[in-house]
Formats: C-alpha cells, sequence, structure tokens
C-alpha cells in the first residue's frame, strides 16, 4: 500500500486510543496492522436474517478506510454482498475457504432456527452453513445486534424461530472463541479494532455478555452530552427542544457502548446528539418483546432517578 511511516504510526496511535489502549500499546497496534498487511488476516463472512447494515458499517470505516481493509489488511475470503464473484464461483470460494479452515468467522444477521428454509446461501440451508463454517474457525464474530442477541428477526411472535448466534451455537454443541459485537449496526471502529486486537493480543477482555469491554463497559447515560440536563431535571418535552431526552424514552441509561463519545459517520453525530433518544440497540432487550416500543413515555423514579 502506499503510506508513509509516519501515516502508519499515526494510524496506529488513533487505533490505539479507538480500542481504549495506552500509548505503550502503539508499537503493537502497529505490529498487528504490519502483520495483517503482510499476511492478510483470512476473514470468512456469513449473512442470515439481516438487513446488512453492519456490512455498510464496515464499508463506513475510516483509517483504516474500507479499501485499505479489504485489499490491504484482510483477506475477505467470502462476504455474499461485497464479494467480485457471483454464482458457483462465489460457492467454491465458500466451501473451499471453510474445508481449509483456520479463519475468523464474522456472522452478521440471526440464524432462523425454527425456519431453516427461510434463509439458504447457494443452495444451503444457512443453518448448516454456520455449523459447517464455525467448525473450522479460529474464533468467531456475532456482529450486530441480531447475531449477538437476536435482534429484530427474533422478535416476539417472529415466524422463522431465529435466534442469536451463541444460542445457536451452544444448542447444537459448538464451542469456539466467541465475540459479540451487538448495535443496529454495530460501529465499524468496533469491528476493525476486535480484529485487529484478535490477531494481536488475542482475546479482548470481555464482560459478562462476551462483549469488548474496550468498547461496551460504559453506559451511554455517563457518556450524554445532555447528562448535565439530566442532573438539572431538565427534561426536553418533544424531540425539538433542548433537555434531557429520558422523559422520551431514551434508554441510555441502561445501554452500554460508546456511541456519543465515538460517534458516527466519520465522526459526524450519534443519536442523542442529533437529537433523539438512545433505543438501547446494543441491548439484548432491543426488539425482543413486542410490548417494548423504541419510543415511549417514560416516568421518573423518586427511588432511582432512573
Amino acid at each position: 500500500m502506499d503510506i508513509t511511516r509516519r501515516k502508519f504510526l499515526e494510524l496506529s496511535a488513533k487505533m490505539a486510543a479507538m480500542m481504549g489502549l495506552g500509548t505503550t500499546a502503539i508499537p503493537k497496534i502497529a505490529e498487528a496492522l504490519e502483520q495483517l498487511s503482510a499476511v492478510n488476516a483470512p476473514v470468512l463472512w456469513l449473512q442470515g436474517q439481516s438487513c446488512s447494515g453492519c456490512s455498510v458499517s464496515l464499508l463506513n470505516s475510516e483509517e483504516p478506510g474500507p479499501a485499505q481493509i479489504l485489499s490491504g489488511y484482510i483477506s475477505l475470503l467470502f462476504h455474499s454482498t461485497i464479494s467480485a464473484s457471483t454464482g458457483d464461483v462465489s460457492m467454491q470460494v465458500l466451501n473451499r475457504s471453510i474445508d481449509h479452515g483456520g479463519y475468523l468467522l464474522v456472522v452478521e444477521g440471526s440464524v432462523p432456527e425454527g425456519m431453516p428454509e427461510a434463509c439458504v446461501v447457494g443452495g444451503e440451508l444457512f443453518t448448516e452453513q454456520v455449523l459447517r463454517a464455525a467448525k473450522n474457525a479460529k474464533a468467531i464474530i456475532a456482529v450486530g445486534t441480531c447475531a449477538a442477541f437476536g435482534g429484530i428477526p427474533a422478535a416476539e411472535n417472529n415466524p422463522t424461530g431465529a435466534m442469536s448466534v451463541p444460542d445457536f451455537l451452544k444448542k447444537n454443541g459448538v464451542s469456539k472463541p466467541l465475540i459479540l459485537l451487538p448495535g443496529c449496526p454495530a460501529h465499524p471502529d468496533w469491528i476493525v479494532g476486535t480484529l485487529v486486537h484478535l490477531l494481536k493480543f488475542g482475546i479482548p477482555q470481555l464482560d459478562k455478555k462476551g462483549r469488548p469491554k474496550m468498547f461496551f463497559s460504559r453506559l451511554i447515560h455517563d457518556q450524554c452530552p445532555r447528562f448535565a440536563d439530566y442532573e438539572r431535571e431538565n427534561f426536553a418535552k418533544t424531540f425539538s427542544e433542548d433537555g434531557c431526552l429520558f422523559m422520551l424514552g431514551c434508554l441510555g441509561p441502561v445501554t452500554h457502548a460508546d456511541c456519543t463519545l465515538r460517534l458516527w459517520n466519520s465522526g459526524t453525530n450519534s443519536c442523542i446528539k442529533a437529537g433523539a433518544p438512545c433505543i438501547g440497540c446494543t441491548s439484548e432487550n432491543f426488539a425482543a418483546s413486542a410490548s417494548f416500543p423504541f419510543y415511549r413515555k417514560a416516568t421518573l423514579s423518586k427511588k432511582t432517578g432512573a
């Protein structure tokens, strides 16, 4: 790649900051990026019941950008949306890659366990494909809330019996190192940062739900740009008003992620900064219950304040 050493170290420093690591980690991040660039770490990306939002999010990555990631840092063995090959050729690539093994398996979307024929890739049931790929993978990353927790496809009363990747693998007796990156969609930094960490440092420190603590250790509420309004009980009554959005149903007090600090679309904005309440898309409860709307009126508890 046409990149100067200075630019390379700047990139390493930004990635260290992205993952919440200190400056002492910069040399190791640089080594990881060099290793990625030299060996093109093999990544197999499968998609089940999803909207492809996490794939789009990956392509919104910045420093490294999508071209650097896909052509320089990883060898994307298969991706049904991004792959240049199609039809039988594409399936041959997928099957050869699975047979060879040794890759990092990324799964986007939930698994239609109750209606396997709802998701078929290249003539093969997605349920069978995931199991084949999982058994030969070094580690598995469930990208997005659909893969991590079931998400919208697994919502109450869904007809496909959709379930999360962890639950599906456990039910079928497959045990592999597993990392969950929930979000609707997952932030590109979470995806790229996790891949780099896996290569150089191994499995990142995970919380009890299997999410990397470097991205999901803090509540949105504690990092909210409107936190002072919450403390003063200055609550917005409509989405157009200034003030804390809690009374409009904001789930920041119970949602773990760093969206308000990391921001989206090249650091442009986040839900709360744009005036919309957090809908808890990184939570295992996101879209799970038919009785729990994304937007709702809230009440303030005198005992807990939330």
